[in-house]
C-alpha cells in the first residue's frame, strides 16, 4: 500500500511552490510546480510507494513560508518536517537549518562540520536530493570558491533566496 500525503500550492514571488505533508501535518517535500517528477521521484526514494491527494497543507506551514518569503526570515523554523532517506542524508538534512539566516556555508565546510571532511562530495549528492527546499536551506551551500553552484530549483532561484536572505553574491 502506497503511503498517502497531502500536495497543496503555495504563490511565492520565484513561482509556485508544491508542498506535501503528511496525515501529522509535518512537511514531506517542497518543490517546484515545474520540478514534479523530480520531487515525486525524491518521495518515492525515501518513502516507497506514495500517492499524492490534494488538500490543503497545515494553515501553519503555509503562514510561516508565505511570511518567510515578506521578509520574516526566521519562521521557517516553525515548520515541522520529516524526512527518510540515508543516514548520512538525514545527518545533512539536519545540519543545513544549522546554516544562519544571511550566511552561507561550502559543500567541504559542511562535509568537515559533520566529521567527514573528505565527503564533500556526498555532501552535494544529499544537498541535491533533499526534499525539502527552503525549508531545509541547501541554498546555502556555495562552492569552495563562493560561486554559486547547482540548485535543483535553477541558480536563478538559489540567487534570488540568498538575496532575500541578505547574501551579497
Amino acid at each position: 500500500m502506497p503511503a498517502i500525503f497531502h500536495l497543496d500550492r503555495l504563490k511565492t514571488p520565484i513561482g509556485i511552490a508544491l508542498l506535501v505533508t503528511d496525515d501529522d501535518g509535518a512537511l514531506r517535500a517542497l518543490d517546484w510546480a515545474e520540478y514534479d517528477l523530480r520531487m515525486r521521484e525524491l518521495l518515492r526514494l525515501q518513502c516507497g510507494a506514495v500517492e499524492l491527494k490534494n488538500a490543503r497543507a497545515p494553515a501553519g506551514v503555509k503562514t510561516a513560508l508565505s511570511a518567510y518569503f515578506k521578509g520574516d526570515l526566521d519562521r521557517l523554523a516553525e515548520i515541522a518536517w520529516r524526512v527518510g532517506g540515508t543516514a548520512f542524508q538525514r545527518k545533512v538534512w539536519n545540519a543545513l537549518p544549522k546554516i544562519r539566516v544571511g550566511s552561507t556555508m561550502s559543500y567541504g565546510a559542511l562535509a568537515a562540520k559533520l566529521g567527514a571532511p573528505r565527503a564533500m562530495r556526498a555532501v552535494g549528492h544529499a544537498n541535491g536530493s533533499n526534499p525539502i527546499s527552503v525549508v531545509l536551506p541547501c541554498h546555502r551551500l556555495i562552492g569552495a570558491n563562493g560561486s554559486l553552484v547547482k540548485y535543483g530549483g535553477g541558480l536563478e532561484r538559489k540567487r534570488w533566496l540568498l538575496r532575500h536572505e541578505g547574501v551579497e553574491i
